[in-house]
């Protein structure tokens, strides 16, 4: 349990220290809340879809920390090349408790940034439902930041390229958040779209995040948090594998 908190510890200190990122994180979120969300308003609202700011904002909270958290994986790479890696992992102690403190600590950036956007949706103008859901809300945020961290640290610890990893993320990672019903609803959707998004995990994070907030939602309470559940842990198992075969 030391080397996980460590290596937690050290994925904090580093976000902290860059306070520039911080800020330049924050970026697109705003740009997608300010130019889609107060842009498509008008339109939502006449289709009968009502406040679009309430529909979004969810949203670009999955968006920011799916976003933050797969980045994760990008760390593991530069440690790669900089051989701090390899000083961590001839350390005596297991590898999976080596990528699980990465992981955490991908997930509690990851938490911290959605927190930070979650307050400028209500500056916004979004206003959630039920307070007293909240601790729901930041569970479906903590199971995303997981998965999204998780899916990360499997993909970059086979990579040795830092160049390879954006185009992971285009043609991985933004397809799922675009698919995941963060900007548009799910209803009405053609076939291969609503078989694609059912398939999704983060859909399943972001109709539970609207629940939370709003208490509207498509897919079970309960269906979501299994499924988050259900996939962060395979994917962790594949990443596990992966990096036992990690050659120093």
């Amino acid at each position: 349990m030391t080397a996980i908190y460590i290596l937690w510890l050290r994925q904090l200190k580093r976000f902290i220290r860059k306070k520039a990122s911080i800020v330049g994180a924050l970026g697109q979120p705003i740009i997608f809340l300010l130019a889609i969300g107060f842009g498509l308003s008008p339109v939502f609202a006449k289709a009968g879809g009502g406040d679009y700011i309430q529909f979004l904002a969810p949203g670009i909270i999955v968006m920011t920390v799916l976003f933050t958290s797969i980045f994760t994986g990008l760390e593991i790479i530069w440690d790669k090349q900089f051989g701090f890696l390899k000083e961590t992992l001839v350390a005596p102690v297991p590898r999976f408790q080596i990528l699980l403190g990465k992981v955490l600590g991908g997930t509690t950036v990851a938490m911290i940034q959605g927190t930070l956007v979650f307050l400028i949706t209500l500056i916004a103008g979004f206003r959630p439902v039920n307070i007293a859901s909240l601790p729901l809300a930041f569970l479906f945020l903590f199971l995303v930041a997981l998965l999204s961290s998780s899916m990360g640290s499997a993909i970059a610890v086979r990579l040795d390229d830092m160049q390879g990893f954006p185009l992971i993320f285009n043609f991985l990672v933004q397809p799922l958040f675009f698919l995941s019903g963060a900007i548009f609803p799910l209803n009405s959707l053609p076939v291969v779209l609503s078989f694609l998004t059912k398939i999704n995990p983060f859909s399943y994070g972001v109709d539970g995040l609207r629940y939370a907030f709003g208490g509207v939602s498509i897919f079970s309470p309960v269906l979501s948090i299994a499924v988050l559940c259900g996939v962060t842990l395979v994917v962790l198992i594949i990443g596990a594998y992966q990096f036992s075969k990690v050659q120093l």
